[in-house]
């Protein structure tokens, strides 16, 4: 029963509570005793609260033998990402002079769950302050990637992700700014969904997004097993959930190889198949999407508008940043309090930031966008890669991303497109590589369309390979 139940998707495992074939308290005590043994090896759980869950798991089924079991997540056992404040547990950013903050009350994301009945197992590991697409830090340390430990799980949502793939909960949440759900997704083999411009609250996310153009790069959304989850998450986090609409009128476009972006051998081939299956149900563009050369150095000159001093400020907690000492201090040394990956993304913000001119002429550059967006999105769905390749070895990712030679130029613009317009995007995994590493494709359209996205993407997950629960740290 442990397994059936470590496999099942959110939406299975609230019908069964609410019948009564399953407990709310057995659903609990498999993830308990499943993250217990498998968390040893992944680091993905950062703080637990199993106590608390299984006296809220208690009371769900009191209330659901009175035949009062409502909520569409009720007696459902979740995972949140650490960025998300639960009330009274710990919300660091990976930071060391945050190790003892306590949150006082719900992330609004939060709270919603919570008021459709989720249970909140515990917290997952995140890159320091959200700030690179690799998870590890100097107070918890480095996620694993379940599928190959000596590979990344991305991030910054990788703790979560690792945790989904492994069974670790029903459903997860994440948070996207830079491919911050889509590169995990991708990399552990599940489903990711990131919702489009000011779609759901940030109220309650560490760290805040105060700058207008960078919040409108920030999704919030699930890492799930199935499409159906992440549609039902979205449901219930966003202020004004999606209307239905007719998904069968809507043009799929899937581009061709790029020769400046190139994949490697496996993802080309899944795309292929992605490409030719769809051509399959009818008519497939191939053309690219407007501006799409240029979407990683403006997604770079964004999330550098500030030279990174907001991000500084947290970090060195209201101290004179140091970015350039902290970094050699731990190159050399290791004996800096920050992380590397922090410090020389600080760096590299500093040196991207922007003169009010320039970022003057970009303005108008991406009014100019937003309207050819606009109407190349019109009753379309974008079928794109999300990364070159399957998960990297450790390390692998942040040494294209924050590389001098600024490789980030050509890894970035399928991930930087999402961010840069503020779209909504849904990842699923179509196969795997020949390693036995997941790949996915991310679905993307405009704000408004993400019904379109959910039906073509239950679509590809029966065709292809979809959510498939990693059982490699199972118990024997």
């Amino acid at each position: 029963m442990h397994r059936a139940i470590l496999d099942m998707d959110a939406t299975a495992l609230a019908a069964k509570i609410k019948a009564g074939d399953i407990s709310s308290a057995d659903a609990v005590e498999a993830y308990i005793d499943h993250l217990r043994h498998v968390n040893r090896a992944l680091n993905c759980l950062v703080e637990d609260r199993f106590d608390a869950a299984r006296e809220e798991a208690r009371k769900a089924d009191a209330l659901r033998a009175e035949g009062r079991a409502e909520g569409r997540l009720f007696g459902v056992p979740v995972s949140m990402k650490e960025a998300f404040d639960v009330a009274g547990m710990k919300t660091t950013g990976g930071l060391l002079h945050r190790k003892n903050h306590r949150a006082a009350s719900d992330a609004q994301a939060v709270a919603r769950l919570k008021r459709e009945g989720a249970i909140i197992l515990g917290k997952s590991n995140t890159p320091t302050l959200c700030f690179c697409q690799e998870t590890d830090n100097k107070l918890y340390g480095r996620s694993n990637n379940p599928w190959d430990t000596a590979r990344t799980t991305g991030g910054s949502s990788g703790g979560e992700a690792a945790l989904i793939a492994i069974g670790g909960a029903a459903v997860g949440l994440g948070s996207d700014i830079g491919g911050s759900i889509r590169f995990p997704a991708h990399f552990n083999g599940v489903i990711g969904f990131r919702s489009g411009d000011r779609q759901v609250p940030q109220q309650g996310h560490f760290p805040f997004t105060e700058e207008p153009w960078q919040e409108r790069m920030l999704g919030i959304g699930a890492l799930a097993k199935s499409v159906d989850d992440a549609e039902l998450v979205n449901a219930i986090v966003a202020d004004c959930p999606p209307q239905p609409l007719d998904a069968q009128a809507f043009e799929v476009v899937v581009p061709p190889a790029h020769p400046r972006y190139p994949l490697d051998a496996s993802t080309s081939e899944l795309l292929d198949g992605v490409r030719d299956f769809l051509a399959g149900q009818g008519q497939v563009a191939q053309d690219f999407p407007p501006y799409f050369e240029k979407v990683a150095l403006w997604w770079q000159l964004v999330m550098s508008l500030d030279g990174g001093a907001g991000i500084a400020r947290l970090a060195f907690d209201g101290q004179m940043p140091r970015p350039w000492r902290e970094y050699l201090k731990e190159v050399t040394r290791h004996s800096s309090s920050y992380h590397r990956y922090l410090s020389w993304a600080l760096i590299g913000a500093s040196l991207f930031q922007p003169s009010r001119r320039k970022w003057a002429g970009l303005l108008d550059q991406l009014k100019q966008a937003d309207a050819a967006m606009a109407r190349y999105l019109d009753n379309r769905v974008l079928v794109l890669p999300v990364y070159h390749s399957a998960a990297l070895p450790h390390g692998g990712v942040y040494g294209e991303i924050f590389s001098v030679r600024r490789t980030f130029l050509r890894v970035m613009p399928y991930v930087a497109l999402v961010n840069v317009f503020g779209l909504p995007a849904l990842v699923v995994p179509v196969g795997t590589d020949e390693h036995g590493m997941p790949v996915s494709v991310q679905l993307v359209a405009s704000v408004g369309n993400e019904q379109a996205l959910f039906h073509l993407g239950r679509q590809l997950e029966r065709r292809f390979r979809g959510y498939v629960r990693c059982g490699a740290h199972d118990r024997s």
